[in-house]
């Protein structure tokens, strides 16, 4: 059962963003996105908007790809950074090819900072949950102390998440564009790291 859970992980992550794309492309309104829009609402104000605009900023272009250079020049295993590369490369790919097909618009009622582009899957969501998720991977599988493993991973979960919520508050997606983009990189994680983890040697990262 353990062999394949993996497997079960993966088909369930990708049954949920095909739901949520089904109904994407079918109603323009969806419940929880309203939902989840009136508790959001509620939490709205000049010093949440300032800390969650630095928070958001933790699933941008220029911060994964300043983390990939400096893992590509710092670090003795080079190929942590290329893979780490090749990552990006695939996430950034995947975004192309996904936000045309669904091509849903963004929210209009709340739009705390200016953004292009299509809705869903959120893009920052997507990078951030495949982009460190790939990274925790590294973390789990490499040769340092169980403790330090346990911190990582803690707070790279923690910057998916807020990266993730982040973008609802700001108004910039809606909450299934989050769940879809998360559902979408855990199944694009799982079978990415099923590829290339043979190549990889495990050492102190």
């Amino acid at each position: 059962m353990k062999k394949y859970l993996k497997w079960i992980i993966c088909f369930i992550s990708f049954s949920i963003f095909i739901f949520l794309s089904i109904l994407v492309l079918h109603k323009n309104d969806i419940y929880i996105d309203s939902y989840v829009y009136n508790i959001i609402f509620k939490i709205i104000n000049n010093d949440n908007t300032k800390i969650v605009k630095i928070m958001t900023y933790l699933g941008s272009g220029a911060v994964v790809i300043t983390i990939t250079l400096l893992t590509l020049l710092l670090f003795k295993n080079k190929k942590y950074g290329l893979y780490m590369s090749l990552n990006l490369i695939l996430i950034t790919l995947c975004q192309l090819i996904l936000k045309p097909i669904f091509s849903r618009n963004r929210p209009l009622d709340i739009s705390l900072i200016e953004e292009t582009g299509y809705s869903f899957p959120s893009g920052h969501s997507l990078t951030a949950f495949s982009f460190y998720g790939f990274i925790i991977y590294l973390v789990c599988t490499s040769n340092i102390r169980t403790k330090n493993k346990i911190i990582i991973s803690s707070l790279l979960s923690i910057i998916i998440l807020i990266t993730g919520v982040s973008r609802v508050y700001l108004g910039v997606h809606f909450f299934t564009d989050v769940i879809g983009a998360f559902s979408f990189a855990l199944t694009y994680l799982i079978i990415y790291i099923s590829i290339i983890k043979k190549n990889l040697i495990r050492k102190e990262l």
